[in-house]
């Protein structure tokens, strides 16, 4: 009775709990409770345990939220599980107002824990551990432990007691100094204790033979023992961003090692042997320098260091002394001396803009991707100065650039200083901030602005110093903010959209204020008179001033409600309230109308779309959707690879529009793609961004004896409100929002012995899942889609991702034709998947593998791999809340029922 008035169920526990139990009852499946993606998972997990208690006890992996309130409960009841296997309860699956992920509330487990005599892999990531759960150490079978994302700061004394341990990892915590036990750990294949404050390691460190990766990247070690070099079977010792001043020169003769990294260090020297070994990165290292240099003296605590991070990372700290940062990406940062008062992790991800969120105002050109800084809300003591590259907006005038944050609630700008770089040319945005939070750069119209006091004051247009807005005295009360911004529009483009060569329109203007209050005087404004248009010749009749509300929908004629005055060159008129002014010139009547036709085209991009086919593989397929005036270089550019038809006819689209493309006729994708919606691949259209997508498509159609003329279809996602009639393309029917149509042909297979040479064929793929919930996961799917695209490229990906050479001549070798000639499709799938089978307990696999693509020279992988990763966070989160929602649902409707 007491769990059942825990659980919610009141007095009705017979009927009423076996209706909770339908609820969850299809969680329970193969032993296996996967609970941590419902918001309530530990509730229904206490269900199950009262009402289904013979199958519960039975369960080999249980995953928890540990953001989960009913947690505390739960816990008592896990050493009932005596067959546990698996066992994960981490935070990071609830967010709080700044989008940051929340730490679970988990500080201990019970002591019976360590009765779970069948644990082999345990994950307490992303919680509030501050010492490390003295049971753990108890458990005669743990193979593998996680406890990264924590507040650790010492393991325990006699931790080598965990004499089977293969994996552990423990980044992200406040670890100053290792046990000597450690060395006891003789199994332990992999150990990650990156980012942390480790100072100095202990010598039995050493002791670790079976070691093959070792992380201590992100620490404060000043040099590192000479028994490192007894580490025989280590293959990655990633020692970046410490302030090492020397390495030992033994490190050279590890047998196995295929990479050192030595980056973001203090090394002014480095011994010949490590200097000259290919597989030793030491950029962002003094070397060679014989006068104290900015990095240098930051080691010695004399002045500011310099990080150069590598691509793949995603943190660096921050101490009192300041820093200097460039991301491998180009952004750069400068934290002076005393910005953070004590050592500070910051977290850094590039972001695809997403137009939910991403608010674009209207003619505003996105020119980057959003960048996020974390901890967010954390204020500096001095400002952090970034600098962000974006794309140079070459064509557009009379516009300035600026750096836009988010603070949780709404965008705003930031004051932004924009420079060139000297040896590259590149343009950057520069911005100075106390906080950190999301960031972006956009171009804007001129943004003019003023503080108007009692006395009133007099406000200019920097784009057109013809336009003045007059406040005169006593026109507030309290001082307010005025912006003015200013929209030219020539005579050229109003002849083009109304086909009427008779109109005329002068020069937009947006006036805007601080204050919801109107003015308590009226405000005079002056505008120029439309092109062609003076005093002389004026014809009133014909002239009118139009009022738009902020959105631009509406646009009213409100000649007759001012007083309209005319000098030779001007015209003046007075208001109270601020929004669009627009003076047009014309016979027509129903001037509102065409005022809103002009104002939606003049945000809209005319934009071909492409399609072509590597020449090498037809199979890959590159879409992008072009601004018309690109479309000659970026043919230009693709000429030599690819090859395809003539590019789409010119359709027009907004800033920030979501866009489809789906494959017809015979031709498939991967359904699994996380940017795949209802069988369309999704887009979002950004003017100066790359709006390119490069995928492999297949066929049902048997092509061994003909080809496949199939076709891609471009489609609105949803049509806005404000698109003019005739933008867009459009069909009768489920297709009315259509946009083009292109062909697209796969060739007739050549086969091979009469066998069909596509890449499956003989060989058997294992199910795998890659990564988590947090890093995103790949899975089989997405990693035979990566594996077509390898080539000939797969011996230099397999050594990045860590094999040595040994398994690449055995791989070649096991994966031959008739024993002679080698078969390339078998030889990318077997070393593929043997690094993923290899790799699956590894958290940071996914980041690896990206690494590694860029490191072979396979950027255009690498992106494919970060948007699948993206995406699927992104669906991951909504499945979150759909089940939430879904739960919610369910829940009332049952209580109904009963």
């Amino acid at each position: 009775q007491k769990m059942a008035e825990l659980l919610g169920l009141g007095d009705e526990c017979g009927e009423g709990a076996s209706g909770a139990l339908a609820l969850v009852g299809s969680c329970l499946a193969d032993n296996r409770l996967n609970l941590d993606v419902y918001p309530d998972g530990c509730r229904r997990f206490l269900q199950l345990f009262e009402g289904r208690r013979g199958e519960v006890v039975q369960v080999e992996f249980l995953r928890l939220s540990s953001n989960d309130r009913l947690l505390g409960t739960t816990l008592g009841i896990l050493p009932h599980l005596k067959h546990l296997k698996s066992l994960v309860l981490k935070g990071a699956h609830a967010r709080d107002e700044f989008g940051s992920c929340q730490y679970g509330s988990l500080t201990n487990l019970p002591p019976d824990t360590g009765n779970l005599s069948c644990l082999t892999h345990l994950d307490l990531s992303f919680n509030s551990l501050s010492t490390l759960p003295s049971c753990i150490l108890h458990l005669p079978s743990l193979r593998v432990l996680l406890v990264s994302h924590n507040s650790l700061v010492a393991l325990p004394e006699d931790f080598g007691s965990l004499s089977k341990l293969t994996f552990f990892s423990a980044m992200k915590n406040q670890l100053k100094d290792l046990p000597q036990s450690i060395g006891e750990l003789a199994v332990l294949q992999d150990l990650d204790l990156s980012e942390n404050a480790l100072e100095f390691l202990p010598e039995e460190v050493g002791n670790l033979h079976n070691c093959t990766e070792l992380d201590l990247s992100g620490n404060r070690l000043s040099s590192i023992p000479d028994s490192l070099a007894n580490l025989k079977s280590l293959q990655r010792l990633h020692l970046h961003s410490n302030l090492l001043v020397t390495v030992p020169a033994s490190l050279a003769s590890l047998p196995n090692l295929s990479r050192l990294d030595l980056q973001n260090n203090c090394l002014r020297t480095v011994p010949p042997e490590i200097q000259t070994s290919p597989f030793v990165r030491l950029r962002g290292n003094p070397l060679g320098e014989t006068e104290p240099s900015p990095q240098a003296d930051e080691c010695s605590g004399r002045g500011l260091r310099r990080l150069f991070l590598a691509s793949g990372e995603d943190s660096f700290t921050v101490t009192s002394e300041g820093c200097k940062v460039v991301l491998a990406c180009g952004i750069h940062f400068y934290f002076p001396p005393g910005a953070a008062s004590a050592p500070l992790r910051i977290y850094f991800r590039t972001l695809a803009p997403d137009p939910q969120w991403v608010k674009l105002r209207h003619h505003d050109v996105l020119l980057s991707g959003v960048l996020e800084l974390q901890p967010h809300g954390v204020k500096f003591q001095q400002e952090v100065q970034i600098w962000m590259p974006y794309a140079s907006p070459q064509t557009l005038h009379q516009r300035e650039v600026v750096v836009r944050t988010f603070s949780g609630q709404s965008w705003s700008d930031l004051t932004t200083r924009v420079e060139q770089k000297r040896k590259s040319k590149k343009h950057v945005a520069h911005c100075s901030v106390l906080h950190f939070s999301w960031f972006l750069v956009v171009s804007r119209l001129v943004q003019n602005e003023c503080k108007v006091p009692t006395e009133g004051t007099l406000l200019f247009s920097s784009v057109d110093p013809d336009i003045k807005v007059t406040f005169p005295p006593g026109v507030t009360e309290e001082t307010r903010s005025v912006k003015l911004q200013v929209l030219p529009v020539s005579a050229e483009e109003i002849e083009e959209i109304t086909a009427d060569a008779g109109c005329r329109a002068g020069p937009l203007l947006c006036l805007s204020q601080d204050s919801l209050v109107d003015f308590l005087r009226p405000v005079r404004i002056q505008l120029p008179l439309p092109p062609g248009v003076t005093g002389l010749n004026l014809d009133r009749s014909r002239l009118h001033l139009l009022h738009g509300d902020l959105e631009g929908q509406t646009w009213d004629d409100i000649t007759s409600q001012v007083v309209l005055e005319f000098t030779h060159l001007y015209a003046v008129f007075e208001v109270t309230h601020f929004s669009w002014y627009w003076l047009w010139y014309t016979t027509k009547t129903y001037i509102g109308g065409i005022a809103k036709k002009v104002y939606e085209r003049l945000r809209m991009y005319q934009v071909n779309f492409i399609a072509l086919q590597r020449k090498k593989d037809p199979e890959q397929v590159l879409l992008q959707c072009v601004p018309k005036h690109k479309v000659d270089p970026v043919l230009k550019k693709l000429q030599d690879r690819y090859r395809g038809p003539e590019p789409s006819d010119m359709v027009e689209m907004f800033e920030g529009e979501q866009f489809f493309a789906a494959f017809e006729r015979g031709i498939n994708i991967d359904m699994d793609r996380p940017d795949c919606v209802d069988g369309r691949l999704l887009f979002i259209f950004y003017s100066h961004l790359k709006n390119m997508k490069e995928i492999y498509v297949t066929s049902p159609v048997d092509r061994k004896g003909q080809a496949v003329k199939g076709q891609v279809s471009f489609y609105r996602g949803a049509v806005p409100e404000s698109v003019p009639e005739g933008a867009s393309r459009r069909r009768k029917g489920p297709d009315s929002l259509w946009l083009a149509t292109l062909p697209i042909k796969l060739p007739r297979l050549k086969t091979r012995g009469g066998e069909n040479p596509g890449p499956l064929n003989g060989f058997s793929f294992p199910p795998l899942n890659l990564g988590n919930a947090e890093t995103g996961y790949l899975t089989q799917a997405n990693l035979l889609s990566i594996a077509r695209r390898v080539g000939a490229d797969w011996q230099t990906v397999g050594l990045n991702l860590g094999l040595t050479y040994q398994q690449i001549e055995r791989i070649g070798y096991n994966n031959r034709q008739d024993g002679i000639q080698e078969d390339l499709d078998k030889q990318i799938l077997d070393m593929l998947f043997s690094w993923a089978q290899q790799n699956l307990e590894d958290p940071d696999c996914v980041s690896k593998l990206i690494t590694a693509m860029k490191e072979s020279g396979r950027q255009d992988i690498a992106d494919e791999v970060e948007t699948i990763i993206e995406l699927g966070r992104q669906k991951y989160r909504e499945s979150i809340r759909r089940v939430g929602l879904e739960q919610e649902s369910s829940t009332e409707d049952s209580a109904i029922a009963m």
